[in-house]
């Protein structure tokens, strides 16, 4: 009993233990999980993004109400989804084109995102791309949504802000 009682803490322990590791690198992976935005005396809503270890700014958010993770890409055209996360978000395919990735020429297809939600910061009504040869769930933020806020970047901490008059719809 006293041996069974030994294993089975250690085995507790050792499930901890890989709880919070797994925690610890999804923390490194996308340290901006928890936006927290700031509304300036302007009106200007702001998020400050830091950089994750890879050297990239990924961050949680939103399309049409479902929660996603967002990777910034400003070499992007467009907000570029894949395919199973453009179905979970109702998103609808398409006329199809083609578009040059770092993997090659893809097929594409065109849709609209009705919003677009990072930290406290709304987009409604953006062009984006249902991507099926896309992997993972990470959707590429491309310049279709970049193009409507003003972005800076100091150190290891990049500044998104959306200007009062852009696109905020009062709720």
């Amino acid at each position: 009993m006293g041996q069974g009682m030994l294993i089975f803490a250690f085995a507790l322990g050792l499930a901890a233990l890989a709880g919070a590791f797994d925690s610890w690198l999804d923390g490194q992976a996308n340290p901006n999980r928890n936006l927290q935005g700031l509304v300036g005396p302007d009106g200007a809503r702001e998020v400050v993004l830091e950089r994750n270890r890879q050297g990239h700014y990924v961050a949680g958010g939103e399309i049409n109400g479902l929660p996603v993770t967002f990777l910034l890409d400003t070499g992007a055209t467009d907000v570029a989804i894949p395919d199973h996360v453009a179905r979970a978000a109702g998103l609808q395919r398409g006329y199809p084109g083609r578009a040059a990735t770092a993997n090659g020429t893809v097929t594409v297809y065109a849709t609209s995102i009705d919003e677009l939600i990072i930290g406290n910061i709304v987009l409604h009504d953006l062009s984006a791309s249902i991507t099926p040869s896309m992997g993972g769930d990470t959707i590429l933020l491309g310049m279709s949504a970049l193009q409507r806020i003003e972005f800076s970047q100091r150190g290891s901490q990049l500044t998104l802000r959306q200007p009062a008059a852009v696109g905020i719809r009062t709720m």
